[in-house]
């Protein structure tokens, strides 16, 4: 089994929506792509950096050799972990052909764990400037107690039982992406029993426990995470204000994130994990806008100033905070391969391979 090591550990998150999937299939066509979005995106105000284009070919992330390129630059560079987002409502499945056809074909001891992506996949296409929610209803994930028993049987049996599964302590990691909405539908005292029922069910499996991770906490409900029954937070992208202004610095935003690691820790009377990102543009998402740019996401709002010496700064904060709290030292990154939301580590014709050189560098000084 991957046990955690007496060191600091590097995880990227991993986006899995880069082959073709039914749903999407017909919603556009057999040829559309994600990349499609990617690569044809256009600058929305002078000096914007769009597109940001890779230096590979878009690639089918469902296929083993993907993944096997994508182990090999996170084993050069110096990141330990692949955190897989993976999408369950009720036993259905979407996007899961990324992990499960593509990485965990591989014949490799390389570390993964998976987070729980508690909402159904975006509609994409890029979306039109029309008024709507930020978070479409039809996407919220609501689940229950039996459910989540069923959803933790599902890891169990599919993804915890691997050699290469990340532990800690014995205990297998697990993240619930919106941990705030899986928290709130249920209610604190019924999470917490379903928690309780699933450590239950891991420990009859041979576990000792599982080591339980919330992300993207609510700031003002930072104590609800312990009483629920988590055993840390983390953010999956921690960096510009979602309604602050629309051009916002990225050195700016990384100083004050990195300040406010240590608020999500005394607050919630856990471990946080700090969670750092190489950016943040969305843009590729939306249509052209005309006139005035909506106030939402995908068009507000945009990081500037992003760049790896300034990544590989903010990402030697994370790891040292993360190395002086109590637990296991983690470091989150946002993310290997967020193309279309402007934060990935992959090779780009602005930076070449300078985000991953870039975490290369940040370890040096460990």
């Amino acid at each position: 089994m991957t046990e955690y090591p007496n060191r600091p550990v590097v995880a990227a998150w991993v986006y899995t929506g880069w082959h073709p999937c039914p749903e999407r299939d017909r919603l556009y066509g057999e040829k559309w792509s994600e990349w499609d979005m990617v690569l044809g995106a256009r600058p929305h105000f002078p000096g914007h950096a769009q597109p940001r284009l890779p230096t590979f070919e878009p690639y089918d992330d469902s296929r083993p050799e993907t993944a096997a390129w994508q182990v090999s630059l996170a084993q050069k560079h110096g990141i330990d972990l692949f955190v897989y987002g993976i999408f369950w409502s009720r036993g259905k499945r979407v996007l899961e052909k990324a992990l499960d056809r593509g990485f965990l074909a591989l014949d490799t001891d390389f570390p993964f764990a998976v987070m729980w992506a508690n909402r159904m996949p975006r509609g994409v296409r890029p979306v039109k400037a029309v008024p709507q929610p930020v978070i479409d209803p039809a996407r919220l994930v609501y689940t229950d107690p039996d459910d989540f028993l069923d959803f933790i049987n599902h890891v169990c049996v599919n993804y915890f039982c691997r050699k290469n599964y990340f532990r800690i302590k014995g205990a297998p990691l697990l993240a619930i992406f919106d941990s705030t909405f899986f928290i709130r539908q249920m209610g604190e005292e019924l999470c917490a029993r379903a928690i309780g029922r699933a450590r239950r069910l891991v420990k009859s499996l041979g576990y000792p426990d599982i080591h339980l991770v919330a992300v993207n906490p609510a700031e003002n409900r930072l104590p609800i995470y312990a009483k629920a029954g988590f055993d840390a937070t983390t953010h999956y992208v921690l960096l510009p204000h979602w309604k602050g202004d629309y051009l916002q610095d990225y050195r700016s935003l990384a100083r004050e994130r990195a300040a406010s690691w240590d608020t999500y820790r005394r607050r919630t009377g856990i471990i946080y994990y700090p969670s750092v990102a190489t950016g943040w543009d969305a843009t590729p998402r939306g249509v052209m806008h005309s006139g005035n740019r909506p106030r939402q996401y995908p068009w507000w709002p945009v990081v500037t100033g992003e760049h790896p010496e300034h990544f590989a700064s903010f990402l030697q904060k994370g790891i040292e905070y993360s190395s002086g709290s109590n637990g296991a030292s983690i470091t989150f990154i946002a993310s290997l391969n967020e193309w279309s939301e402007g934060h990935y580590l992959e090779p780009d014709q602005r930076h070449g391979s300078g985000w991953l050189e870039a975490v290369t560098h940040a370890r040096r000084f460990l």
